[in-house]
């Protein structure tokens, strides 16, 4: 049990920070769009008052930005650098020495706005180590937290930031719940979270030719993790002319593609809406990487766009495999679950269940945000369970 100690008045506007080392630079920048739509939304509450601590880009009219310009320009720089993840996993020197630099910055401005805040709300444990004493935090928690809490000493330190003040962790997947609560469980209360989905999705149609060669789409960064045995599976499924797999997203590693593939480099969430979705079998995700929930098979799902995916945690802990999507874990199950899928039918039947499930229990951003004011609440006002 976490006491606050506070008699915050519960119908009160909130004064909450939101810290992010990644957010799009213009409307057209996929990189950290889940910051500015999380923004966005909590914005349209009156129950709160938002000030964000990211890099720079397009703010909402009532958020107030908390960074300086010196912050600004270095956040800038990390966002064009890949971020300090990409930094830690290429470069773990220059990743080690971008993430004391981020502390030291985090540590000023936590100081500038402390006393102006009820509790801050950080993406990325790390973000949370130089919070004052006593301040509530919330923490969101992705795919790629879990693999940096494997560094050395890293829980330890954590745990001993958390003490002595109301911690809620919420990983965006609940797979990640039972790793958490094991390591912070006796310091923090774990409440998985799910991020919202653009409304835009939830009315997309899909419009598939009988006759056109099957289109399929892969949307990730290409790494050899994020891609996993695409190529070589794949191979023999589209390497002719009678069916089509294009490839989206940025190249962050050195990967030789095969000619049989349709790589179009980044796309922004607009095109995938327009063009790409409507005509589209489905999504395949063969990724062996630290996945959180990725919010592109979250946004395919809202669209009725069927997914084969990999068995990993966070994929078998959001598709129930024949149902809202099919999982596969052989070569062979990879090309059963494409042929299945090219049967418009079982396509649509699939696709339609999806779309119902992400409807039912993830909902829009806005929704989301209401899942995150209500812990705020309790963070703030109530006990933590």
């Amino acid at each position: 049990m976490i006491e606050t100690g506070k008699t915050l008045d519960a119908g009160s506007a909130l004064r909450v920070l939101l810290v992010a080392t990644s957010y799009p630079a213009d409307m057209d920048d996929w990189r950290g769009l889940f910051i500015r739509q999380l923004a966005d939304s909590l914005d349209r509450r009156d129950d709160l008052r938002l000030l964000l601590w990211a890099p720079p880009g397009r703010r909402a009219a009532g958020i107030q930005d908390a960074t300086t310009p010196e912050e600004a320009r270095w956040l800038a720089k990390l966002m064009q650098s890949g971020g300090i993840a990409h930094a830690l996993r290429n470069t773990p020197l220059r990743g080690g020495w971008a993430a004391l630099i981020l502390l030291r910055h985090l540590y000023r401005a936590y100081g500038r706005h402390a006393d102006q805040l009820d509790l801050l709300h950080c993406n990325w444990l790390q973000t949370m180590l130089p919070a004052p004493r006593g301040l509530p935090v919330l923490v969101t928690v992705l795919g790629t937290d879990m693999r940096l809490l494997k560094l050395p000493l890293m829980p330890m330190l954590l745990r001993w930031r958390m003490r002595k003040r109301p911690v809620v962790i919420c990983p965006n997947a609940d797979w990640m719940t039972e790793p958490l609560r094991k390591l912070f469980g006796r310091v923090a209360a774990i409440q998985a979270v799910p991020f919202g989905i653009d409304a835009r999705w939830f009315t997309l149609e899909r419009r598939l030719e009988p006759d056109a060669p099957p289109c399929w789409l892969v949307v990730t960064r290409l790494t050899g993790g994020k891609l996993g045995p695409l190529f070589t599976w794949g191979e023999p499924l589209f390497n002719n002319p009678g069916r089509e797999l294009h490839l989206f997203g940025p190249m962050q590693e050195k990967i030789a593609l095969p000619p049989w593939v349709h790589y179009h480099g980044q796309a922004t969430p607009a095109q995938l809406l327009q063009t790409w979705f409507p005509k589209a079998h489905g999504l395949i995700s063969l990724s062996r990487h630290s996945e959180g929930r990725p919010q592109v098979m979250l946004e395919a799902m809202a669209a009725g766009l069927p997914i084969i995916a990999s068995r990993l945690p966070a994929h078998t802990d959001l598709l129930a495999h024949e149902r809202t999507g099919l999982l596969c874990s052989t070569p062979e199950t990879f090309s059963d679950a494409v042929h299945r899928l090219e049967y418009l039918g079982k396509n649509r039947d699939i696709g339609a269940a999806a779309r119902n499930w992400v409807r039912d229990n993830i909902g829009t951003w806005d929704d989301c945000a209401g899942r995150y004011v209500h812990l705020y609440r309790k963070i703030t006002v109530e006990t933590v369970a």
